[in-house]
């Protein structure tokens, strides 16, 4: 692996991921934790949207969403999930699959708590991915919410964190004439060693 260095270069992915996105908080001029969040419904057809990455742990990807969302229907059922990383400015990209699992302790409460009064009061207002008959109905709503909740509201219960524990870890690098740089690691399980790969563009 002696090509694997430079932006490459490190013996643990999770590690080099915090790099990248470190480099891109310089460079991205907005959400450079921004996601493309794939998961897959009941009836095998996929849905991807927008998240974002709130923290890169030493083994898993975290970010948080309303349990009663589409979204967080078709992670519980699955139990699997995928997402990619892109940032314009380095050209670079990262994609991810694995296994899901929710982050509903502590650490939610604790993430909840600094998100400012404003999002956490819309999380309570919030039934997220239902009909909304107006915007000014769910202003009412956070305004309802406000009043009766005050300026310290709790984590809603139905909000809180996945983990997304991966199998496979890709990093991409734009190259000239499309001779992009692709490193693959894979490994079985969590327990397992990665495997590093070279893919052709």
């Amino acid at each position: 692996m002696s090509e694997r260095d430079g932006i490459f270069a490190g013996t643990d992915p999770f590690a080099i991921a915090g790099r990248w996105l470190g480099e891109a908080v310089k460079s991205e001029p907005n959400d450079p934790n921004a996601i493309a969040l794939a998961t897959v419904g009941e009836d095998g057809m996929p849905n991807v949207r927008m998240v974002l990455l709130k923290e890169i742990e030493a083994d898993a990807f975290v970010f948080y969403t309303n349990y009663e969302s589409a979204k967080a229907g078709e992670l519980d059922n699955a139990g699997k999930a995928a997402f990619v990383m892109h940032w314009k400015s380095l050209r670079r990209q990262i994609r991810v699959r694995g296994t899901i699992t929710r982050e509903d302790g502590p650490k939610a409460d604790e993430y909840y708590a600094s998100r400012s009064l404003k999002s956490r009061l819309g999380a309570w207002a919030s039934k997220q991915s239902q009909p909304l008959s107006s915007r000014s109905a769910l202003m009412a709503d956070v305004a309802k919410v406000t009043a009766r909740l005050g300026p310290n509201p709790p984590r809603p219960k139905f909000w809180g964190g996945y983990r997304l524990v991966p199998t496979e870890i890709e990093f991409w690098a734009d190259g000239a004439f499309r001779l992009h740089d692709r490193f693959r690691w894979c490994r079985d399980d969590a327990d397992s060693e990665w495997q590093i790969q070279r893919l052709n563009p």
